[in-house]
């Protein structure tokens, strides 16, 4: 039996001090998308609790508890919602609920079942109309965050066979078509707007994101994730190859780009190296090496595997990587990377496993060093982090959790960052 990290600790303690949704600081409870905000609200916090208490590692008492605040207000449906907002954020935390006990809160499922589901098909028909109208996209049609890639993790999860996920899947695929514009051949997911997605005066002309929170890397984590369960369309490992072949182009070792200008297009003879920059889930090495390896195993390409955990491995190996994190998070902190090196490793090959574990081990040794007293360092983590999901002292409980202890996560709580 492994021996628990330390980190579990600081896990359990967070865990522990957000038991009562009413203790929370109205400064973060008073906020307009406190209820209903997977990212920054109760049920992300709820995830925290669902997964502890799934793993036995916490009572069901605190989930009842989160999930009611999320659910005390009308559900957000139709263009305002997304998968880490409204209809598909509540969808995917009850749907971790039914998981470890199955028939829970089915009504609920079954009627967001048919609202993220219908929002899906309205945001496919827009895709398809902007396609035929030669446009150029917003990030919000196609990422995990707002987009497509999210909403598209939620139907695989819950309605694996359903016309809906096979319609998402159709746009995707699409996505990775080339367009002409402005006399250039651009990649399909060329946007006009910065990577905020609202217009940037440091983008004339736009950009490519590679990232998995808001670029390329979260539809080919999808792509990938849902050829593994043998759900697929006409063209899907050609859009999987396509965009594996544009994030090759661009790399530099071990590491790609946040994003790309006009200016790399037409510097692409010279390239100039990349400064040091966060390994990360958001943007960076981490989360993009993560969905090359699912596209790997989805392909069954043995190379291409190898070459993404060589890639991991490499980047959590890089002092000068390493120490662009300045926080915990989730998003783009220690905890987040010790997810995703201890997700990979389980499903890396025997030689690059080793060395994924071992990076794992010292990423958690950071994020929770030697004789720190986790009370401490828990509450002021609440304290200047806040207690939200995406960027706050819950997410990093939760990405802790399984790395800390050696295990493998209980419920798919993880599918919201296209990791699993």
């Amino acid at each position: 039996m492994t021996t628990p990290h330390p980190a579990l600790r600081l896990s359990d303690r967070i865990a522990e001090l957000l038991t009562n949704p009413e203790a929370v600081p109205p400064a973060w409870s008073s906020r307009p998308q406190w209820r209903q905000s997977l990212a920054h609200g109760a049920p992300g916090i709820a995830l925290l609790h669902i997964e502890r208490a799934a793993t036995g590692r916490g009572p069901w008492e605190p989930v009842r508890a989160w999930l009611s605040v999320a659910a005390a207000t009308p559900v957000t449906s139709g263009a305002e919602s997304y998968l880490y907002y409204g209809a598909p954020a509540l969808a995917h935390a009850l749907d971790c609920t039914a998981q470890a006990r199955p028939g829970s809160y089915q009504r609920a499922l079954v009627h967001l079942d048919q609202v993220v589901a219908d929002d899906a098909m309205r945001r496919c028909d827009a895709a398809l109309a902007r396609f035929d109208h030669g446009d150029l996209p917003l990030l919000a049609e196609f990422d995990a965050i707002r987009g497509l890639a999210g909403i598209g993790s939620v139907l695989l999860g819950r309605s694996p066979g359903g016309e809906a996920i096979r319609r998402v899947l159709d746009c995707l695929v699409r996505l990775t078509d080339d367009v002409k514009h402005d006399s250039r051949t651009l990649p399909g997911w060329w946007t006009l707007v910065g990577p905020s997605g609202r217009p940037d005066e440091r983008f004339p002309g736009g950009h490519a994101n590679t990232g998995v929170a808001h670029g390329i890397a979260g539809p080919l984590a999808l792509l990938a994730l849902a050829l593994r369960l043998g759900i697929e369309v006409g063209g899907q490992r050609e859009a999987i190859r396509t965009t594996l072949a544009w994030l090759e182009r661009w790399r530099e070792n071990h590491a790609w780009p946040y994003w790309i200008t006009p200016a790399h297009l037409d510097d692409a003879g010279h390239r100039r190296p990349l400064p040091p920059q966060r390994p990360s889930w958001c943007y960076g090495t981490a989360g993009i090496a993560r969905a090359q390896q699912l596209a790997a195993l989805a392909l069954g390409d043995h190379h291409l595997r190898n070459d993404a955990e060589q890639a991991l491995t490499t980047a959590l190996a890089d002092p000068k990587a390493l120490a662009a994190i300045t926080d915990l998070s989730v998003c783009h902190g220690y905890a987040g990377l010790a997810h995703i090196a201890h997700r990979a490793a389980t499903d890396a090959l025997p030689r690059n496993a080793d060395r994924l574990h071992s990076a794992t081990s010292l990423l958690l040794d950071t994020a929770h060093p030697p004789r720190t007293d986790p009370d401490v360092q828990a509450r002021f983590l609440l304290t200047t982090a806040g207690p939200a999901f995406l960027e706050g002292a819950a997410g990093t409980a939760l990405a802790l959790l399984a790395p800390a202890a050696g295990t493998t996560p209980t419920t798919s709580w993880d599918a919201c960052l296209l990791t699993s």
